[in-house]
């Protein structure tokens, strides 16, 4: 399969999970694809495993696509790690398709000078927040680094400690205080893309935020969204 190529039009294009339309989601494949190709960023999902460490996968449980089904914040950072990934041909003989850590996400994008796109899924401690922000730190990529969650707690206690930080909420739908609820904590907004008309987008866009929309894999839709005038589409092959 090939990527799609789109008129971006200054858009910045995020490849989902990493190019996780050609490559198994959130693995170091699908991150080195999305690298060697011209998005500007790469997205992905960081939890917490039992033994305090931080994993990259999007479920909260591994079934889906590992090789045993337990809770991924309920089971050690080696044991996760153990586990072969499907593959998309439905294999399992691919030893390289594994949970990455936090680290291995950060080193990628580093090498290939992408922007993170980096999820906190559910809601973390701050003290978790802020250990993922000094392991970033210590690589020197902390800027280059867009935290997302649907936890705004999680992107409040990231601007309390790093004002300067670019922060997006995630969110399903546009609602009437969303506005003054981004405005607050100088958020960005990251929405599901069938919630946007083009009304909306001048709101959001007249009111300072920017907006990231997700998951657009349709290049019509896309090419009508920048067209609107949206910052970021997050896309799980489009280019």
């Amino acid at each position: 399969m090939n990527t799609v190529k789109v008129n971006k039009n200054g858009c910045k294009m995020i490849a989902h999970r990493g190019l996780s339309g050609i490559e198994r989601e959130n693995t170091n494949a699908a991150f080195v694809a999305a690298g060697n190709r011209s998005y500007y960023g790469i997205e992905t999902d960081v939890h917490v495993t039992k033994d305090g460490k931080y994993v990259i996968f999007h479920d909260d449980s591994t079934g889906r696509l590992a090789d045993a089904d337990v809770l991924v914040e309920g089971t050690d950072f080696d044991k996760l790690r153990s586990y072969t990934l499907l593959d998309m041909d439905g294999t399992r003989s691919r030893k390289d398709l594994c949970m990455p850590s936090l680290e291995e996400y950060i080193s990628i994008c580093k090498k290939y000078d992408k922007c993170a796109v980096l999820e906190l899924k559910n809601a973390f401690a701050k003290k978790q927040i802020y250990e993922i922000c000094s392991i970033i730190a210590a690589m020197d990529y902390l800027e280059n680094v867009v935290f997302i969650s649907f936890c705004y707690d999680n992107l409040v206690a990231i601007k309390e400690k790093y004002p300067q930080q670019t922060a997006q909420l995630l969110i399903s739908y546009f609602h009437d205080n969303l506005i003054d609820m981004l405005q607050e904590y100088n958020l960005d907004l990251d929405i599901y893309h069938e919630a946007l008309n083009e009304d909306i987008v001048h709101e959001v866009k007249k009111a300072g935020i920017k907006i990231n929309c997700w998951t657009v894999d349709d290049k019509e839709r896309c090419e009508k969204l920048i067209e609107w005038g949206v910052d970021y589409v997050t896309t799980n092959i489009l280019e």
